[in-house]
């Protein structure tokens, strides 16, 4: 059976609607997703108020109650009858994250079992057919196919199949037969 890993954070996760909440309410601010236009929140904020960002996602609850992107449940559950799927998370980056995405997965993932979760510093170390994130970087160094899914950051990045939505790897997936 062949193997996917994928991405929480901005490809299951939307982690920059809660990081953009949290900034705007802290700094009244009004910042949007286009506002990034191919850069990340780090990028566009000043530097006074990065060690506040990092403040942000260290936070216990900032992980705990992050609203889905659309589709990633019904796509995933597909996913999960004709592919061995792994959920692949640069959780050590954030180690207060541990805790609140693994109640996160299992509230909204409860089809795709623990041992099938992966906490992680550096996605090199992953063994799979294909990789979905939102990072090129992990894509680069993945020896799979990379699927690049679309976040703001990543508009120009480019040379990756890319996707926009779940609906996109639904697509993507259709076509690739079960082995």
């Amino acid at each position: 059976m062949q193997r996917i890993c994928v991405d929480m954070d901005e490809v299951m996760a939307d982690t920059l609607a809660e990081h953009l909440r949290r900034y705007n309410q802290t700094f009244d601010e009004d910042v949007a997703p286009q506002d990034l236009a191919g850069k990340s929140l780090w990028e566009i904020t000043p530097l006074d108020r990065q060690q506040q960002l990092r403040d942000f996602l260290d936070a216990e609850d900032f992980f705990e109650d992050l609203a889905l992107m659309p589709d990633a449940q019904p796509v995933l559950k597909d996913l999960c009858t004709r592919f061995e799927v792994f959920i692949a998370t640069q959780a050590m980056t954030v180690p207060n994250s541990l805790g609140p995405k693994y109640r996160w997965l299992q509230r909204h993932f409860p089809f795709i079992p623990p041992t099938h979760y992966v906490f992680c510093g550096n996605k090199s170390i992953l063994r799979a057919d294909y990789l979905i994130d939102d990072l090129p970087k992990n894509l680069q160094r993945f020896e799979g196919q990379g699927i690049l899914y679309t976040a703001p950051h990543n508009v120009a990045a480019t040379g990756f199949v890319r996707v926009d939505n779940w609906k996109q790897v639904a697509e993507y997936f259709a076509g690739i037969p079960n082995a």
